[in-house]
């Protein structure tokens, strides 16, 4: 039977969801418990693969387990075998022809940041950190220019393989509350490294460093000499996968 699941995970300490031959990954945790628990081999499908350092609170996955279980049941059970640092937030019996990558309609991750003078250890693990202030209107002038149909070769790590670097950005903007920046990012899809370079090139315009004018040519000309740098993996997590319907409404 094919299951859906809804997992949430700390990506701190794991080289990023697939498994690696040279670090431990959340595929590679789910698969164990999968293991403990049904004694069997599973292999968990992600909507993306997220890189090392990323978080996520709502990444989707699916695999097919051929214990008996109740689908409702199943996140339980996984959970039982899972380190703390990953959790099945919920599961449930995946439609026919339903694939975790394949069915995606859209993606939301979050940026986080944090304004402050000094570091503040309790927020490093999941938050960037930057001296000073920002200006939240830059910020968001900056993201709506993101917004639409566009070529983000310039936003892509030079060593992805990918058949198109055009991608579609519905919607991306900033919100502050106090010293803490949320950019948000909801798109069709994304490239490695590219809403971390989204988001360090909007603090490049905020801090006056770039300029409007550099993001329009960089999406104009594939140039990564006109975007910001890619900021750390901590500050990044994937909220939400969107398939057009409720996927575990009935199990959360």
């Amino acid at each position: 039977m094919r299951y859906a699941l809804k997992v949430a995970y700390d990506g701190t300490d794991f080289c990023g969801w697939q498994v690696q031959p040279n670090g431990y990954s959340v595929q590679q945790a789910l698969s164990d418990a999968a293991k403990s628990a049904f004694g069997e081999d599973v292999i968990f499908t992600a909507s993306g693969r997220t890189d090392s350092g990323v978080h996520a609170l709502g990444q989707v996955c699916h695999a097919d387990i051929r214990a008996d279980i109740p689908p409702q049941r199943l996140a339980d059970a996984l959970n039982c075998h899972l380190p703390q640092s990953v959790s099945v937030l919920a599961s449930a019996a995946a439609p026919e022809g339903f694939d975790a990558n394949r069915s995606a309609k859209k993606k939301t991750y979050v940026y986080n940041l944090y304004f402050s003078p000094r570091r503040n250890p309790l927020k490093d693990r999941y938050s960037q950190h930057i001296r000073g202030a920002t200006d939240i209107s830059a910020l968001n002038a900056a993201a709506q220019l993101f917004v639409g149909e566009h070529d983000f070769k310039a936003y892509c790590a030079s060593r992805s393989q990918v058949k198109t670097t055009v991608r579609t950005v519905f919607s991306a903007y900033a919100e502050e509350r106090g010293e803490d920046v949320k950019i948000t990012v909801c798109g069709g899809g994304f490239l490695y490294n590219m809403v971390r370079t989204m988001a360090g090139t909007m603090l490049g315009c905020a801090s006056g460093a770039l300029s409007r004018d550099d993001i329009i040519n960089s999406l104009s000309t594939g140039s990564r000499n006109l975007v910001g740098k890619t900021m750390p993996a901590r500050g990044l997590v994937l909220m939400d996968v969107d398939y057009g319907f409720d996927l575990f409404g009935e199990h959360l």
